[in-house]
């Protein structure tokens, strides 16, 4: 298996290679564009216009550079301020030359053709050329000539030099696919030192982030008082009132027709009853008791039993989580559930956790049908703002005909050791 797995990222890291090559060609004409539309800047406000649209293509070609570098295990975030609200002009030519980040794209530009096109072939050359020793023993045979050469062995005048290059092909390709991950993690180390965001950069990130997700928290928290007054307000209460009537009027008739009064209080009964039912439900919509008396790991199970679909739970969580983020991973996983209930027309779903290098990870996966899209209103996006809110994230892979699976990842410690029984046998 180890073995395929290697090979498996050699060949990645090889096509990885001939896209680095193809995109850093583009460099060399960016450069130049953004050097001109500076020059004509004077020039009848030319620059004016020229150099945001330049700078468009030069930073969607650095997000490429990003992404490209982020399937080799180097994730580099955005490092760019945010757009003035005014479409003025001069404005947005004010906004793009006294951004820092445009001038590290610009910088970044020729080193990055270089290291883009010496590793992107190496990471090409070396394994062609193995598969070219491979290759060339058929060909020496069919062609019949001694006019062919390979590695240490050149020309190949006999059959047996002619199986030399069988081993050193392999040999070759073997190192080429070893080698082309390496060479495209240093290019991506290169790429990172100059798109990577300055501290400076990280510090206003960051706070436009506890900005946007304060703000979120907010609305959301807001949301669902307003949900609990429309509960207590159609639900509890209406009952409660209806209750109050009815005691009243079975109280004016318990001397005169005590038959009538004894049903009024039975009807009483039942809705007070159904009153405590209610406010029952409520709270488990704040804060549900199983989570409180078993934790993350058992609420989930509990939740998973109720299911109207088959429903498999794996958990490796070995501890209880604080309260806040422990409450919304629950709810992040029952809008989740619910949302495979609603719309997957699913066989059967699976919900693993773990904890791990101090991060909860939540996936969510089913059978049924795919196509989900976080912007259908199915919930999705009110799970992202959930989770944001403790700098959680979420990924969603649903292509049509599925499967689908949710991967939701909260950073988070665990605060106490799990005593639960239920959540280690259930």
């Amino acid at each position: 298996m180890e073995s395929r797995d290697w090979i498996r990222d050699g060949v990645r890291a090889v096509g990885g290679g001939v896209l680095s090559v193809a995109l850093a060609i583009t460099n060399i004409p960016l450069f130049v564009l953004f050097v001109v539309s500076l020059v004509l800047t004077p020039v009848l406000g030319i620059g004016l216009v020229l150099l945001p649209l330049v700078t468009a293509l030069i930073r969607g070609r650095a997000r490429l550079a990003r992404r490209l570098a982020a399937t080799f295990g180097m994730p580099i975030a955005r490092p760019y301020r945010p757009a003035p609200p005014s479409r003025g002009l001069l404005i947005r030519y004010r906004w793009i030359v006294t951004d820092p980040a445009t001038w590290r794209d610009f910088a970044w530009l020729l080193p990055g053709a270089v290291a883009g096109l010496v590793l992107g072939v190496l990471s090409l050359a070396v394994p062609l050329y193995g598969i070219e020793g491979i290759v060339l023993l058929p060909l020496w045979i069919w062609l019949g000539t001694g006019t062919y050469g390979y590695g240490a062995i050149w020309p190949i005048e006999t059959l047996g030099e002619g199986f030399l290059s069988l081993p050193q092909g392999t040999v070759i390709l073997a190192i080429g696919l070893a080698m082309a991950p390496y060479l495209r993690r240093a290019d991506a180390w290169l790429t990172k030192l100059f798109l990577a965001p300055t501290r400076n950069a990280e510090l206003r990130l960051r706070v436009s982030h506890l900005t946007t997700t304060r703000s979120d928290n907010l609305d959301a928290q807001a949301a669902e008082l307003r949900r609990i007054e429309r509960d207590l307000h159609d639900g509890a209460q209406a009952r409660l009132v209806s209750l109050g009537m009815t005691i009243g009027l079975a109280a004016e008739l318990v001397d005169d027709n005590p038959a009538m009064a004894r049903k009024l209080l039975s009807e009483a009964r039942e809705t007070s009853s159904d009153a405590l039912v209610e406010l029952r439900h409520l709270v488990r919509g704040i804060h549900p008791p199983v989570l409180a008396e078993r934790g993350l790991e058992g609420a989930v199970r509990a939740l998973a039993m109720a299911l109207p679909i088959p429903t498999t739970v794996g958990a490796a969580v070995p501890g209880r989580l604080d309260t806040p983020v422990e409450s919304a991973a629950y709810f992040a996983v029952a809008e989740v559930l619910a949302n495979v209930t609603r719309h997957s027309f699913a066989q059967h779903a699976e919900v693993q956790l773990w904890h791990h290098d101090g991060t909860l990870t939540m996936r969510i996966s089913d059978d049924g049908l795919g196509g989900a899209d976080r912007d259908a209103g199915t919930g999705l996006r009110g799970i992202e703002r959930r989770l944001a809110a403790f700098d959680g994230t979420m990924s969603l892979s649903s292509p049509p005909g599925g499967p689908t699976v949710v991967t939701m990842e909260l950073p988070c410690a665990l605060s106490s050791a799990r005593i639960s029984p239920y959540s280690e046998t259930a």
